[in-house]
This record gives C-alpha cells, structure tokens and sequence, in this order.
C-alpha cells in the first residue's frame, strides 16, 4: 500500500478529516481500492520455524523460493506486523471458567494459572507476528478523454456507472489471477495462505493507522484465521 508522507499536513488542514490523507479510498469485495485507481488484494501468510529444518529441507525451501520470486512479473510487498501479544481475551475465557468451577481445587488451580499467565505477559515483552504479502494491480487509465467525452459521461451518469461496474469486475479478475499464481508458487514451501476478506482487512487498516488503540480493538482477531494449504 502507498507510503503517507507526513509533509501532506499542514496547519491549517490539521482539523480535516483523517481519511483525507490517506491512500486508501474505499474497502470492498475483499479488495483495498486505492485513490489512484489501483487495486490491492492481501494475503495471510503463516510462518515456518526454518531453523528446525534439516539441511536438505532448507535447502528445497530456499529454491523454492528463489523460483518464486523468478516466476513473477509484477511487484509484491511482505508485511510483517509486530504486536505486544494481547492475551486479554484468553484472560477473559480463563474468568469464564473459574466462574463456573464447581470443584475448589481446579478453580484455585485456574487462579492461579490465570494470575501466572498475567504477570508474565505484563513482565515479558513477548510479540505476536503476521505475515502478509500485499499483491497490487493497477489498471491503465485512458487519459486521451477530451471534453466532449466528459460532457457526455455527465449526462449519462447511469451508464458511467455501469461502465465502472464493469470494469472493476474485469480489474479484479486480472488482480486475483495474480493472486492465485502466488498461492500457487508458495505452496510448495509449505506456507499456508488465505486472502483476506473485507472485515480482515478493515483490521488491518484499523490496526496499522491506531496503533495505540489495538489493544483496545474488539475486531475480529486475524490471528484466528484458518489459513488454507
């Protein structure tokens, strides 16, 4: 997604609306539609522990991975976002069942596992990471359009939206075959990869431009996704 410069703010513009200095214009249909036109789609991507891997596995993984990033033709952008690990919703289920313990003995040992659980994440800097690879696609403007053009466009707004319509469907069915060559070309490292819908990647937009509101974010947790093989 596109880099915000910090020089876009001003003074006097300091008041205006915070999506008004961003490059993202709308969310829909499992797609980030930029300002510009263009198109993101983003994936999920689980991690592997390559260090537990044998030599020969390491090896198969690193040329796998080379021929991926031979095989495609346009740019791609690896995300990796690091979080404080936020533990409060399992704090919550552990309530929820010392709440409802019947037997003395399990619910002082789910105290006190709970209380050993807080302290240690309040202690530890522990980090939870998400991996994601960002695929764009950016369609070619016609900019050869005069004035009579444009008048005529004006006074057929119905048929300009169907227009819009129709070539946002053939966008996206270009940006998701993309999509399905990375998958493709990934799945022989072992990674599993899903694309995130509409609410995930709201998130993730939420998360990324808050940052001192995640952990006070009660929106779907991405961590949870069930990532395809």
């Amino acid at each position: 997604m596109e880099i915000l410069h910090s020089d876009k703010l001003t003074k006097k513009t300091a008041t205006s609306p915070t999506q008004k200095y961003l490059d993202v214009a709308e969310v829909k249909e499992d797609i980030v539609v930029l300002k510009n036109g263009s198109l993101r789609a983003v994936l999920a991507v689980s991690a592997i522990n390559f260090d537990l891997k044998s030599t020969e596995e390491q090896e198969a993984i690193i040329n796998q991975y080379q021929n991926f990033l031979n095989s495609i033709d346009f740019p791609v952008q690896i995300i990796i976002s690091s979080r404080k690990l936020n533990m409060q919703s399992y704090l919550d289920f552990l309530s929820t069942k010392e709440r409802r313990q019947d037997n003395e003995l399990l619910r002082l040992q789910i105290t006190e596992y709970k209380s050993f659980i807080d302290q240690l994440v309040k202690d530890s800097n522990i980090m939870e990471k998400n991996f994601y690879i960002v695929i764009p696609f950016s369609p070619m403007e016609n900019k050869e359009k005069g004035f009579i053009s444009n008048l005529f466009n004006t006074f057929n707004s119905r048929k300009n939206i169907l227009e819009k319509r129709e070539n946002f469907e053939t966008y996206k069915s270009q940006l998701y075959q993309r999509v399905d060559h990375i998958i493709s070309a990934l799945a022989g490292i072992g990674l599993r990869i899903i694309p995130l819908k509409t609410e995930e990647l709201i998130e993730l937009l939420f998360n990324s431009y808050n940052p001192e509101l995640y952990r006070a974010t009660t929106l779907k947790d991405v961590s949870k996704l069930e990532l395809m093989k």
